[in-house]
């Protein structure tokens, strides 16, 4: 088997430290300190190198209820610009299961490591799809975070309803739909109309049975993880989303934001992305 530069570096380096001192006006001292000095140095060099091929992590976005991967559209040209691989999930928001199923198999795509991203209910979907080997991070955006055996639903009920949650209207199959005045108002009321209009066009029908799936195990308790808070949220309580970052330890940002940061603030939210891929 063919050796590594390191491999072969380390013995040389071993191998000058256990060479014998010479006597002869002290040169074998001097040859020694040298030859050391430049295998150790050729040591670092390679160990530096090998660390600058280390691959950056995918980054997995993913979107929350009523939405779509577009909601990620502000954020993914500063991902990209930075060098990162960058993928935009779109969940049938059928079901938790289905949606952590889509979810892992665009891990599965990836070659090597992953941080995924979730917005709002798609902060549940990463903290089931987060106990993939692959995953190395997890980023919440105004975004809820359930532990073991929590929903959505049972997590909020110790908070005042969300303004939100008058908006909703669910149609003959169960599934909820927001109001053009939950949108404007509630969803995304830091955004300009055309953009309002937008999310209103693109929003995609939940199934209500999804917040009340339970996780079965909480990947931000052994994942490192990142926060980003929503100040003006009006869809998940601020306060709970203060709560979800200090139960999970998590690395977190404020920002006074409707409930769509990535939307209002991508510049921010990109940043606090970027941290996460680079593990700080």
């Amino acid at each position: 088997m063919k050796k590594t530069i390191e491999e072969k570096n380390k013995g040389i380096l071993l191998q000058t430290l256990r060479a014998p001192f010479k006597s002869t006006r002290g040169c074998g001292v001097r040859t020694l300190l040298a030859t050391a000095a430049t295998a150790a140095l050729a040591l670092g060099f390679s160990t530096l190198a090998a660390g600058a091929d280390s691959p950056k992590p995918a980054i997995i976005l993913i979107h929350g209820a009523f939405a779509d991967g577009s909601s990620w559209s502000k954020v993914i040209p500063l991902l990209e610009a930075k060098g990162l691989h960058v993928v935009a999930v779109q969940n049938p928001l059928t079901s938790l299961a289905d949606d952590v199923d889509t979810t892992k198999r665009a891990i599965a795509l990836q070659d090597g490591p992953v941080v995924l991203v979730g917005h709002s209910y798609g902060g549940a979907v990463i903290t089931e799809a987060g106990n993939d080997p692959k995953v190395v991070g997890l980023v919440f955006v105004s975004a809820f975070a359930p532990g073991d055996g929590e929903s959505v639903n049972s997590i909020t009920k110790p908070y005042p309803p969300a303004p939100l949650g008058g908006e909703l209207r669910p149609d003959a199959q169960g599934f909820l739909w927001v109001t053009p005045k939950g949108i404007a108002e509630d969803f995304a009321q830091d955004l300009p109309e055309k953009e309002r209009k937008i999310l209103m066009a693109t929003q995609g029908p939940t199934n209500a049975a999804a917040f009340a799936a339970t996780i079965t195990t909480a990947a931000w308790k052994t994942k490192p993880s990142w926060f980003v808070i929503a100040g003006n949220d009006r869809a998940i309580p601020p306060e709970l989303e203060k709560a979800e970052a200090a139960a999970m330890k998590a690395t977190s940002i404020t920002l006074q934001s409707s409930h769509v940061a990535m939307l209002s603030h991508p510049r921010e939210v990109a940043e606090l992305i970027e941290r996460a891929a680079a593990n700080r």
